[in-house]
């Protein structure tokens, strides 16, 4: 059973799906356990623990009732974190896959003694930070 993993709500269900399948089994060694780039939902899991699902924004609305409320796209809000091998590599990756930079690797000393960082933006604008230590 999963404690606990991130569920991004998206609107670009196509492109974030595309974006996730491509670098999380390079990055994380997760595997797509279900769905497809049509939506609603997707989830990657690696030893039987889910580490991310997506589930189409509208969707979600709808089965809540909340639809004909104003959409927010609450930038920022969450951060996706997920530690890989190289920092570097991964940076390449998920621009290869059209994540769009928002800080180059780098060391961050101040944050930890041998902590490395990259910061980019999921296809639908989410921040998420690679990092290794």
């Amino acid at each position: 059973m999963d404690a606990l993993y991130p569920r991004l709500l998206v609107t670009r269900f196509p492109d974030c799906f595309r974006f996730y399948a491509a670098v999380l089994p390079p990055l994380t060694g997760a595997r797509l356990a279900k769905g497809d780039p049509a939506g609603p939902y997707a989830n990657w899991d690696r030893d039987d623990q889910s580490v991310l699902s997506l589930f189409d924004r509208a969707a979600m609305s709808t089965a809540l009732g909340t639809a004909p409320l104003p959409a927010d796209p609450a930038q920022d809000t969450t951060m996706l974190v997920l530690r890989v091998d190289d920092v570097d590599q991964g940076f390449a990756l998920c621009l290869q896959h059209g994540g769009t930079p928002v800080t180059t690797p780098a060391a961050r000393p101040e944050w930890g003694p041998t902590l490395r960082t990259a910061h980019l933006r999921d296809p639908e604008g989410r921040l998420i930070e690679l990092q290794s230590y």
